[in-house]
């Protein structure tokens, strides 16, 4: 059971430090100054829970949690930089950040679905991460 705790807390961890990479990328590019406002929100949320991930990982292990590696982080820059070389308006970049969130939303329900047992305090941050990012989907929603 603690090795499937630490599985959940390394993979929201990702998503969330994902979340926070994607949109640093994504920021620089904003224009609109509503919108810079509420990718500020969306980062310090995503930190939150990336915090609250690292002060429980020292219950199931003496290391970090795991992150986006360099090759991952290059990617999302890389994605980014692509998709939005002929169109960066406040629509284009509110979409590619719901599409990433899209993922991560996926991801984390499929954790709670397929994993029985789930420590209250892991499940509780899995619960909170999915919840966040179906509400990010709401907020950028509105940028479209």
């Amino acid at each position: 059971m603690e090795n499937q705790n630490l599985n959940i807390l390394d993979e929201v961890n990702k998503g969330a430090t994902m979340g926070m990479d994607a949109i640093t990328y994504v920021s620089e590019k904003v224009k609109d100054g509503d919108f810079k406002q509420v990718l500020n929100v969306e980062y310090d949320k995503y930190k939150n829970i990336s915090n609250r991930v690292n002060e429980l990982y020292s219950n199931y292990s003496s290391k970090e949690p795991h992150e986006t590696n360099a090759m991952n982080k290059m990617m999302t820059w890389y994605g980014i930089q692509m998709k939005t070389m002929t169109d960066n308006t406040t629509s284009k970049l509110s979409e590619l950040l719901m599409q990433g969130t899209n993922m991560g939303i996926i991801e984390g329900r499929r954790l709670l679905n397929q994993n029985n047992n789930i420590e209250p305090a892991v499940e509780h941050i899995l619960n909170d991460f999915v919840t966040m990012q179906e509400d990010s989907v709401e907020t950028l929603k509105k940028y479209l």
